[in-house]
């Protein structure tokens, strides 16, 4: 695959790969949830009433995004989980794992994002950092997991303590993943399909890459491409690392 940018066909293929569209990224405020908040088309009208909000951005990552917060199921984490989804995605591809994170103890913030993630995880961090939040977990699937490693090695508003990306490509346009693992100290797990290629090839070159220490690598039966991995099976390891990497407690 051309390293600074997906062939077309190849996005074409896979339907769903990197990082994020949907309607804009943001930032570190929100507005109060209310009983029309929205739904997103896979959030209960509660679980939207309680956690469903605008994040405010800049410029570049597009504006308000649409965003969903939610405590651990124990309240009060330390320690909270920000998803970035692939393309042509939405935070709606994380939905059937965030029960798993929460009853781990996280804190979990996926969002939706039309222009540079980066800038949405920063805003993302800002605004869990006003919920008490003290460090955060970075999960990108395809070019959100791209987008994740890069801003993993930018100034955040808080400690980065782990990072996981699932089918990332080694670069997506200005998300240069295999430059950015050489700078990455936050343990960082990789994971990819077997029979999703370029991307498993990816995901052993950026394990290869990486200079982070208690990086882990997992190719895993299958084709499937991004977020769908853990459903895979992929997610008991990616809480397994957190536990061993990041745990809950902080």
């Amino acid at each position: 695959m051309k390293r600074t940018a997906l062939p077309v066909a190849l996005v074409a293929a896979t339907l769903v790969l990197a990082g994020c569209t949907g309607s804009d990224p943001g930032g570190d405020t929100a507005a109060a949830p209310s009983p029309s908040a929205k739904t997103y088309g896979c959030l209960t009208k509660d679980q939207a009433a309680k956690g469903s909000f605008g994040l405010e951005a800049g410029t570049a990552a597009g504006g308000t995004l649409d965003a969903y917060y939610r405590d651990s199921d124990a309240g009060g984490a330390k320690v909270a989980v920000v998803l970035s989804h692939q393309l042509d995605g939405s935070l709606c591809e994380w939905a059937p794992h965030l029960d798993a994170f929460t009853k781990a103890g996280y804190a979990v913030l996926p969002f939706t994002c039309s222009g540079d993630v980066t800038d949405g995880i920063k805003a993302a961090a800002a605004h869990l950092k006003g919920k008490g939040v003290g460090r955060v977990v970075l999960i990108g699937a395809s070019k959100g997991g791209a987008a994740s490693l890069v801003a993993g090695k930018l100034d955040n508003p808080l400690p980065v303590a782990a990072i996981v990306t699932l089918s990332s490509p080694e670069a997506y346009g200005q998300f240069n993943a295999a430059l950015a693992v050489k700078a990455v100290k936050a343990p960082t797990f990789f994971a990819a399909e077997e029979g999703d290629a370029p991307f498993n090839a990816d995901a052993k070159s950026l394990y290869d890459a990486a200079t982070a220490t208690g990086k882990q690598l997992k190719l895993y039966p299958g084709s499937n491409h991004g977020a769908p991995l853990l459903g895979d099976g992929a997610l008991p390891d990616v809480l397994a690392f957190l536990a061993a990497n990041a745990p809950a407690s902080g």
